[in-house]
């Protein structure tokens, strides 16, 4: 009988320590499909994202962490700007995964640079109505 008992036990426990995780998985990943090289200052660092290649930072921790673009401009150029989400804050709960994304234009000796932000987060909260009231 006893014999059943730890058994069923440490089945219990197994299954329970297995399921828990104390990682976070998140992470961030820069792809630069613009044609200059691109820095991000995010979390104190300075993230070097060369042009046409992907970075992935991993294992971030929960929490609003600022972010700031910083651009080269080709040689030549007259003018530059930047369009989309150049700096703001990123929001990281558990599992999250975000994707920044550079492109760029050049046309009449003026740089753009675009950035695009999209996040595995459910972008709804808030904004449905509360089916329990108010």
């Amino acid at each position: 009988m006893k014999p059943k008992i730890i058994f069923s036990i440490l089945i219990f426990l197994s299954v329970t320590f297995l399921s828990c995780s104390d990682s976070v998985n998140n992470s961030v990943t820069f792809q630069n499909l613009a044609s200059s090289d691109v820095y991000v200052n995010f979390r104190g660092s300075k993230v070097d994202v060369p042009s046409g290649s992907i970075v992935t930072l991993k294992d971030i921790d929960k929490g609003e962490f600022q972010y700031e673009t910083i651009y080269e401009i080709p040689a030549g150029a007259t003018g530059s700007s930047v369009e989309g989400e150049g700096a703001g804050t990123i929001i990281m709960d558990a599992g999250t995964k975000v994707l920044v994304m550079y492109t760029s234009t050049y046309v009449d000796s003026t740089y753009t640079l675009y950035v695009s932000i999209t996040t595995s987060e459910d972008q709804t909260e808030g904004i449905l109505p509360n089916p329990i009231g108010p």
